[in-house]
């Protein structure tokens, strides 16, 4: 059974950091293409981050680009969202979906979802 599971989420001030995590397990993590999404409220879920299976690819929606980071260690089954400078318009709940293959873009199809780690940005 696959599990992907978030952490790190809360609440914070506009301009502070959070480091996201998700542990995955029940695949083959260092073959499977990870990506970050979020939903705020009332909107519908977007894409943020794309990474590669081997960490080489990232790619990211403009808004967050020079602010956040993906990142992933195949040895802990854990991908990473370094969020830096947030603002208000971050708040949202995040989820890391998994997809099978060495790389998903934006539209990709998604094959697993977490349950989501809620992320509130004051001002």
């Amino acid at each position: 059974q696959v599990q992907l599971v978030e952490s790190g989420g809360g609440l914070v001030q506009a301009g502070d950091s959070l480091t996201l995590s998700c542990a995955a397990s029940g695949l083959t993590f260092s073959s499977t293409a990870m990506r970050w999404f979020r939903q705020a409220p009332g909107k519908e879920r977007e894409f943020v981050a794309t990474i590669s299976w081997n960490g080489g690819a990232t790619y990211y929606v403009d808004s967050v680009k020079g602010r956040f980071t993906i990142s992933r260690d195949n040895a802990k089954n854990t991908v990473y969202l370094r969020m830096n400078s947030l603002k208000p318009e971050d708040t949202a709940i995040y989820y890391c979906a998994a997809t099978r293959g060495t790389w998903a873009g934006p539209t990709a199809g998604v094959d697993y979802w977490g349950q989501g780690t809620q992320v509130t940005v004051s001002s």
